[in-house]
């Protein structure tokens, strides 16, 4: 079943639906973007490179930034994994090609050599002005966890982070996912809670990254509470 699903004509299915249904979502809910104008700024400057993360449980509702983010050259950081396989595909629909990376295993040193070519390449991207899109926790969390590689990016290229809280109602849950993740209805509310830009300094050490992660951990899921807040009108 495994192989089946990793054909190459499943993947391609598998990615059409979602990109189609990524585009529905964006189309027909009704989006609402708390604080959009801390973004400004490197969105108007072709020269200046950025690094926005969202949850991983929200990759259903990632289009809702896409007007943002089309204005830029904008990759995503995603998993080499089968999963990833589709969703890379889906997000290439419209418009945002991939950069394949995900974090090894210990012992594995091929997939490590694999991790650390792709955070040069996200690197280098943002160094030049693109903009990358990462869902810090995936692909195998923990749930609303930030994993170091972007902060790593974001340290080597001396860019800014933006934070995107993203949620939707009405909208179903999976509660047997590790990460929760969130399909919206069409047709309903939507909202981003926007927060920057966040800076990891070029001297930080991997004591100062633990403490971002924590602290733009906590800033991220707060976001995203926001952003439900605002849908279900709490």
């Amino acid at each position: 079943m495994k192989a089946f699903l990793r054909s190459d004509g499943v993947q391609a299915v598998l990615g059409w639906v979602l990109g189609t249904y990524l585009r529905l979502v964006l189309r027909t809910v009704r989006w609402r973007h708390e604080n959009v104008a801390c973004v400004e700024p490197v969105l108007a400057d072709d020269a200046k490179g950025a690094i926005a993360l969202f949850w991983h449980g929200r990759i259903p509702l990632c289009l809702a930034t896409a007007p943002q983010w089309w204005r830029k050259r904008t990759k995503c950081l995603i998993s080499p994994s089968a999963d990833g396989e589709f969703i890379a595909r889906a997000l290439d629909m419209s418009g945002f090609p991939a950069i394949r990376a995900s974090s090894a295993k210990k012992g594995d040193a091929a997939k490590a050599r694999q991790a650390v070519a792709a955070i040069r390449e996200a690197t280098a991207w943002v160094k030049d002005g693109g903009a990358l899109v990462v869902t810090p926790d995936g692909p195998r969390g923990p749930n609303e966890v930030i994993a170091a590689g972007s902060l790593q990016i974001a340290r080597r290229s001396g860019q800014p982070v933006y934070l995107m809280g993203i949620a939707a109602a009405p909208a179903w849950r999976l509660q047997n996912t590790w990460d929760k993740v969130m399909f919206a209805a069409p047709f309903g509310r939507g909202a981003v809670v926007w927060e920057g830009p966040l800076h990891v300094p070029a001297d930080a050490d991997d004591a100062v990254i633990t403490g971002l992660i924590a602290d733009w951990s906590a800033r991220l899921s707060a976001a995203t509470r926001r952003a439900e807040a605002m849908v279900s009108g709490r």
